[in-house]
C-alpha cells in the first residue's frame, strides 16, 4: 500500500484537508499526518488521527526514545504533500529551518514533495513569497498552485487553496513516478572529460554536469539503483548511488562498457571530447615561438558502440546542435541505434553547457516527438524520466 504523508499548516483551508484524505483512502492510499503546532490550534489532532486511522505527528517530544520518527517515517513515505502551506512554512523550508517535526522532517525526506500554499492574494504576491516558491521548485519541489476566488479575509483573488480533488489527482500522478523506476539499475553518465596534453595543460568542453547529476538524484528517488560515471565536476555526489569519477574519454568508455550489460537504462548525459591529443607529453611543454602544434585523433564513439552492443537496454543520448537541429538528431538516433535523442541547442541563451536552466527535444525510435519547456535541470531530469516510463516501462 502507498503511503502519503501530508503536512497541515494552520489555514482557514484546514477543512480541506480532512476532505483530500478522504480522496486519497478512496483509492487505496494509506495517509499519515503532521499538523504544524499552529494547525493543532484550529483543528485538533485527534481529528485526523480518527480519519486518517494512523497516529498524527506534531510534537518532537513525545517522550518515545525507541525511535527517531521523523526519520522512521520517512522510509515508507512515497509521497510528503503539504497542504495548505502557509508563507511562513514555505519560507522555512527554503532556507533549511527545521524547528518543528514538519520542517525536520521535510529535511529528513529525499522522495517526491508537492506544496499546496494557501493565503491572501498580496501574500501570495509578495516578491519574497514568489522567491522562496521559485527556490523549492528549482529544486525539483512541485508546487499545486492555489485558486481564484473568494478568500476568508473578505477579499478575492489569487491564493486560496486548490481543491480536494485537484490535489488528490495531483497527488496520484506523483505516487505513480514515485516508484517508476523502482529496483531499475540505471546508468548515467555526466560531466566533461579532460584530454591530457601535458601535465598542466588539457582538451575540454564547458560542461557542468549539472544535467547529468540531477538524473541521477531524481532517479534514485524513483526507486533506482542509480550507477553515475562522471567525469571533473566541482559538484557533490548525490546520496545512495554508485558513483565512479573518471578523467579522460577512454576511461568513460571503459567504465561505461563494464556496467553496461547489467542495466536496464542507461542515458549518456556525459559531453565527452569527440577527439584527444595523439601523444601526451610528460612534463610541461616550454613556451617557445608563436605557434603551438597539437596533433589530435578521435576518440572511440561510446554511444554508438553501446548501441552496437545493446540487447535489453533502454539506451537514452544527447546531441548538442547549435539550435534544435532536428535532422542531426534523427541522423544520430538511427545511426547510433538509440531509443531516444535528447536534442539540446548550445547557442539557446539559458541552455546546454554551464547553466541551472536546460531545454530539450525529444525525439525517439517510433517517431515521437516532444519539446520541454525552459526550467531548471532538476525539473527537465523530472521531464526525462517521466517521458521514459511514459515510452518505454509503462504498461
Amino acid at each position: 500500500m502507498k503511503t502519503v504523508v501530508i503536512g497541515v499548516c494552520s489555514s482557514i483551508s484546514i477543512y480541506k484537508a480532512i476532505e483530500l484524505i478522504r480522496l486519497l483512502q478512496q483509492d487505496g492510499i494509506n495517509v499519515k499526518v503532521i499538523m504544524t503546532r499552529n494547525a493543532t490550534k484550529m483543528v485538533r489532532p485527534i481529528t485526523f488521527s480518527a480519519i486518517s486511522q494512523n497516529k498524527v505527528y506534531s510534537n518532537q517530544w513525545s517522550g518515545d526514545i525507541s525511535e527517531i520518527e521523523h526519520i522512521s517515517l520517512a522510509r515508507d513515505t512515497g509521497l510528503f504533500l503539504i497542504a495548505p502551506a502557509t508563507a511562513n512554512i514555505i519560507g522555512k523550508l527554503v532556507h533549511g529551518i527545521a524547528d518543528d517535526f514538519l520542517t525536520t522532517f521535510f529535511l529528513g525526506y529525499e522522495g517526491q514533495i508537492a506544496i499546496a500554499p494557501a493565503m491572501n492574494t498580496r501574500m501570495y504576491l509578495n516578491p519574497i513569497v514568489q522567491g522562496n516558491m521559485g527556490m523549492l521548485e528549482s529544486m525539483g519541489i512541485a508546487f499545486i498552485h492555489p485558486e481564484e476566488g473568494y478568500l476568508a479575509c473578505g477579499e478575492e483573488g489569487k491564493g486560496r487553496l486548490a481543491s480536494a480533488e485537484i490535489i488528490s489527482k495531483y497527488a496520484k500522478q506523483l505516487l505513480e513516478t514515485s516508484n517508476s523506476l523502482q529496483d531499475k539499475k540505471v546508468l548515467i553518465t555526466a560531466g566533461p572529460t579532460h584530454e591530457r596534453i601535458d601535465l598542466v595543460r588539457y582538451i575540454s568542453n564547458y560542461s557542468s554536469g549539472k544535467m547529468g547529476y540531477a538524473l541521477a538524484h531524481e532517479a534514485r528517488k524513483r526507486g533506482a539503483n542509480v550507477f553515475l560515471v562522471s567525469g571533473p565536476t566541482h559538484l557533490p555526489v548525490p546520496h545512495g548511488i554508485t558513483w565512479r569519477r573518471v578523467v579522460s574519454a577512454e576511461q568513460m568508455r571503459e567504465a561505461v562498457l563494464a556496467l553496461y550489460d547489467k542495466m536496464d537504462i542507461v542515458i549518456m548525459a556525459a559531453a565527452v571530447a569527440d577527439y584527444t591529443p595523439s601523444v601526451f607529453t610528460e612534463g610541461k611543454i616550454k613556451k617557445s615561438g608563436k605557434t603551438m602544434q597539437v596533433t589530435l585523433e578521435s576518440t572511440a564513439d561510446i554511444l554508438a558502440e553501446m548501441g552496437r552492443k545493446k540487447k535489453k537496454q533502454i539506451l537514452i543520448g544527447f546531441a548538442a546542435e547549435e539550435g534544435f537541429n532536428k535532422k542531426e538528431a534523427i541522423h544520430k538516433l538511427k545511426t547510433k541505434n538509440t531509443d531516444a535523442i535528447l536534442l539540446n541547442s548550445i547557442t539557446e541563451p539559458g541552455a546546454g553547457f554551464d547553466v541551472d536552466t536546460n531545454q530539450v527535444f525529444w525525439i525517439d525510435r517510433k517517431g515521437r516527438e516532444e519539446q520541454s519547456e525552459k526550467l531548471s535541470k532538476v525539473i527537465i531530469a523530472k521531464w526525462i524520466l517521466d517521458k521514459i516510463h511514459e515510452c518505454f516501462i509503462k504498461k
